[in-house]
């Protein structure tokens, strides 16, 4: 896994994974538009769909600065978002085109909480 660093490279070229071709171990960061995907990534650390905009289900409660998808992640201790469902979360992600970039996992099982979500054209498949 790679703990140092741009979580996205500034060359924007990395290796894009599904539900139905993973990752290779070789690529420390990898993206996904799967749902599939990042839902598992977010199971494996106990994360919860979650959102700082303003929705049909709420009030925003912080800026985020990311366009109006506000799609982000609670996790366990560390929840300063407002929750939202499955369904409300890839609706948002999709609406507004975007790709979850995130630390590969290594094979210690060490898991990374480092994720980031950019606009999809950010990125650009090599490989996968």
């Amino acid at each position: 896994m790679k703990y140092d660093g741009e979580l996205l490279p500034e060359h924007r070229h990395l290796t894009g994974v599904s539900a139905e071709s993973p990752a290779g171990q070789s690529a420390d960061v990898v993206f996904t538009r799967d749902h599939d995907v990042i839902e598992q990534w977010a199971r494996k650390r106990r994360a919860e769909p979650a959102t700082g905009e303003a929705t049909n289900t709420g009030p925003a409660t912080m800026n985020v600065n990311d366009g109006g998808a506000g799609v982000r992640f609670n996790f366990p201790g560390a929840g300063v978002y407002r929750p939202i469902t499955w369904e409300e979360w890839f609706a948002n992600f999709d609406r507004h085109e975007l790709a979850f970039v995130y630390d590969n996992d290594d094979q210690s099982g060490r898991l990374s909480n480092r994720y980031r979500i950019v606009k999809a054209s950010e990125v650009t498949e090599l490989g996968g």
